[in-house]
């Protein structure tokens, strides 16, 4: 009777419940999901982060709803990213992969509080409107600290989270080879990029969602996207991890 051997890399590789395949697929899934959210609740967030937010917040409360709704899907994603990674990539470096995700939390708690801070000024421009629209100035103050508190979250520890916790796992990445070398070179070039961005928004040498700020952003926001690309058709190198079993 033959005994057929077979390559047990072969094996796994066809086998559909590879774990390390659903962890690469829920990350690449993730990313889109984030970064949809967080782009798309720009626009539903307009009246009550521009110039008019206190009369306009309240003539648009549904639509700031929304984007505060948005707003929290990207933070709840944001932080699952690194969760989904972590199993696969603590293999070749726990230290920095746990790192992530703590840091990842901390965007998400960032963004979330964000939110929080907008719904409260939705509320103060319903109350100002109510009031009136009285001349009062502690109405622009009040509204104007609540801004600061949101673009602080938002614009400089949320963007400083993520940028530190994306490069722990873009370094473990570049490390272990599970991704090709230029995508996680390029990532780790794009969170030192947005490092830099939230750096130069707290001293005041760009604002938030500047021009500059953007520029800065653009790399890491196209990088992650070609990576959710990659995860999800592609998953990680079956040679690292091989590798990582070894």
């Amino acid at each position: 009777m033959a005994v057929i051997i077979q390559n047990p890399e072969a094996v796994r590789r066809r086998d559909p419940a590879d774990p390390s395949r659903t962890n690469a697929v829920v990350a690449g899934v993730l990313l889109v999901v984030a970064t949809a959210a967080s782009l798309l609740s720009g626009p539903f967030l307009a009246p009550v982060t521009g110039a008019g937010y206190l009369t306009d917040a309240a003539a648009h409360h549904d639509q700031v709803a929304t984007g505060v709704i948005l707003g929290f899907i990207a933070a709840l994603a944001a932080p699952g990213i690194a969760i989904a990674l972590y199993p696969v990539l603590r293999r070749s470096g726990e230290g920095l992969a746990l790192g992530a995700v703590c840091f990842r939390i901390i965007e998400g708690v960032c963004y979330a509080l964000g939110m929080v801070v907008l719904l409260s000024v939705s509320t103060l421009s319903r109350e100002f409107v109510d009031a009136g629209a009285p001349a009062e100035q502690h109405y622009k103050t009040l509204g104007h600290t609540m801004l600061a508190q949101y673009h602080g979250l938002v614009d400089v520890g949320l963007l400083l989270a993520f940028s530190v916790g994306g490069l722990m796992y873009y370094l473990v990445f570049y490390r272990s080879r599970l991704i090709p070398t230029w995508l996680s070179a390029w990532g780790i070039a794009g969170t030192v990029l947005l490092m830099v961005a939230g750096v130069l928004v707290v001293y005041g040498r760009i604002g938030p969602l500047s021009a500059g700020q953007v520029a800065l952003a653009a790399p890491i926001g196209l990088q992650e996207m070609v990576l959710a690309g990659w995860l999800i058709v592609k998953g990680f190198n079956r040679s690292a991890l091989a590798g990582q079993r070894a």
